[in-house]
């Protein structure tokens, strides 16, 4: 006669197999990864090497606005925005003795432009103004 087997239990296993479960999670953190946006935000830091223009100033005695043909307005030569030209004649303005302003827009310059400027002027309250370089246009078609 044979001898017996130890008898082995048939109950069902109570744990719950969490291999499935961590695979699943292991998924799902690859693809939130994946799907991030990267940082694309950044603050710009002026650095001490880097060197920053001087700050435009109005002359005392005469400050020179040109309009050339390309648009730009210059203030002494520099290129300056409309708002950036609106403070240097407020600027003007608030000195003892009132600077001359000399405006000399270019020939191809827009009279668009020019009118735009002008009107800029007038606004800043400027009395001592006058155009310059007019003389070059006296012979005008030849």
């Amino acid at each position: 006669m044979a001898s017996a087997a130890p008898a082995v239990p048939q109950d069902p296993i109570a744990a719950i197999n969490t291999t499935p479960l961590i695979d699943v999670m292991l998924v799902l953190l690859i693809m939130f990864v994946i799907t991030i946006p990267a940082a694309t935000n950044s603050v710009d830091i002026d650095l001490p090497g880097k060197s920053t223009p001087p700050p435009l100033a109005a002359d005392s005695v005469k400050n020179k606005v040109v309009l050339t043909g390309q648009g730009q307005v210059l203030w002494n030569g520099v290129a300056v925005t409309g708002p950036q030209l609106a403070a240097l004649l407020h600027q003007t303005m608030r000195m003892p003795i009132e600077p001359e302003l000399q405006f000399e827009p270019e020939a191809d310059a827009s009279y668009d432009q020019a009118l735009r400027v002008v009107d800029t002027i007038k606004a800043s309250g400027v009395t001592r103004f006058g155009f310059v370089g007019n003389e070059r246009h006296r012979q005008f078609g030849k």
